[in-house]
């Protein structure tokens, strides 16, 4: 039992890992706190499944608009300090909700500017924060894990931050929530101020930021492997990350439950994301990830169809918990996968495509998923968007073959396969992998 802990672990040996880890796992409750109370908040104040839609595309959209831009900076700046900078903003907008909604004065409209704010910081967090786990595990062979572990606090969170924040709406309120979430983010601030990172040997290029997004471009778009998968997690996100917009008008109108059904529901699907994390940190072989990623999608497609079908509370959980493994493992494998493959002086801009994908398409899906509840029924609108990312799945299947041929070779280069013959060895030396 203990080699095989070890190898889940493993890159919790990293000094600065670990308190990444330890900070993250609390702030992150306190994330999901916010977004659960958020969400029942809008939902209570409106009643409107699209004025959900709304709130959820205000604070999502930076993200499409902002992140390739703030990718070129992320290649150009210290990653560190931009982490530091970003969770005190984020705190900042955590505490001016709780104290808006504690004194009675909020209103849809603040929820919405703050929204666009936090979105905002975010453009600049996530292709940080994805650029920053080299910078804290130094090793490219840990990526996979550190990525694993980083989904396993992210979910662990996810399983606990929404079975708190159901109790306590009952109980006081949606305020205390988002004071919560405030509070939560000094852990993550002060595990960044204790780490000691080395100084990151960046190119200060004196090109200015256009040259440098089209560059970032055309090497994200011009590499098939990378290319293909943003496409896909952008389907995902697009038309099916929505259903998390509609948790709230299940569990009120088609489950009949209050705000512990809606936290027992997305906690669900945290438990279904943890056995997730734990299947992936045991992965010591990342070229596999190439054929996890389609599975992993059609689970996530199946599960969101057989949920929508679902009238009794136990099945939803079920059905929520196999969406919650699907998605975070074709997440996380695409993370890693890119990750590996990619240059480090272009990996800020990669992963902001990455968060482009991911979380900049949430946003238009927020929109749409509301517009088609209001016109086709909630049900049938999660249906659509499971058989849109089934189709993607069964698409990306096809091309699986043809993609690891091209990323074998770089992945031998880089040391991450270790390659026993000593013929095939020096030939995979010689390789260079294709940048346009």
């Amino acid at each position: 039992m203990r080699p095989i802990f070890r190898v889940m672990f493993r890159a919790l040996r990293y000094r600065n890992f670990r308190l990444f880890f330890m900070g993250q796992s609390i702030s992150l409750i306190g994330t999901w706190m916010q977004f659960i109370a958020m969400s029942w908040l809008v939902y209570r104040l409106t009643g409107s499944a699209f004025m959900l839609g709304v709130v959820g595309f205000s604070s999502q959209i930076p993200s499409f608009l902002l992140s390739p831009v703030a990718g070129v900076l992320v290649d150009r700046w210290d990653r560190h300090k931009i982490l530091i900078y970003t969770q005190a903003f984020a705190m900042l907008q955590a505490l001016t909700l709780a104290v808006l909604t504690l004194t009675g004065t909020v209103a849809v409209w603040h929820i919405i500017v703050l929204g666009v704010f936090l979105g905002c910081v975010n453009s600049f967090d996530a292709p940080a924060r994805q650029s920053f786990i080299i910078d804290m595990v130094e090793k490219k062979e840990m990526l996979g894990n550190a990525i694993a572990l980083n989904s396993l606090m992210f979910n662990g969170a996810r399983l606990i931050g929404p079975s708190i924040a159901g109790m306590l709406i009952a109980v006081t309120g949606e305020g205390i929530c988002f004071l919560t979430n405030g509070l939560s983010f000094l852990a993550v601030l002060v595990s960044l101020f204790l780490m000691n990172i080395k100084k990151q040997s960046m190119e200060h290029k004196t090109s200015n930021i256009l040259h440098g997004l089209k560059e970032g471009t055309s090497y994200t778009f011009g590499f098939a492997p990378i290319r293909h998968i943003l496409m896909l997690l952008g389907t995902i996100s697009l038309m099916g990350m929505s259903y998390t917009v509609l948790m709230p008008v299940f569990a009120k109108d088609i489950l009949h439950g209050g705000p512990s059904t809606l936290g027992f529901l997305m906690a669900s699907a945290g438990v279904g994301a943890i056995i997730a994390t734990v299947f992936l940190a045991s992965q010591k072989n990342t070229l596999r990830f190439g054929n996890i990623i389609p599975i992993s999608s059609a689970i996530f497609s199946l599960g969101i169809i057989a949920f929508s079908l679902s009238r009794v509370l136990w099945l939803s959980l079920f059905f929520m918990a196999l969406t919650g493994f699907g998605f975070m493992t074709h997440m996380a494998a695409c993370n890693t996968f890119l990750q590996t493959i990619v240059d480090d002086d272009k990996r800020g801009r990669v992963m902001s495509y990455y968060a482009m994908s991911f979380l900049g398409m949430a946003p238009i899906g927020s929109i749409l998923a509301g517009s088609l509840a209001t016109w086709m029924g909630p049900t049938n609108a999660l249906i659509t968007g499971g058989i849109v990312c089934l189709a993607a799945s069964l698409v990306f299947a096809a091309k699986v073959p043809e993609l690891k041929k091209m990323v074998h070779p770089i992945y031998v280069k880089m040391g991450v396969i270790p390659e026993v013959v000593a013929g095939i060895n020096a030939a995979s030396r010689l390789a260079v992998p294709p940048e346009d």
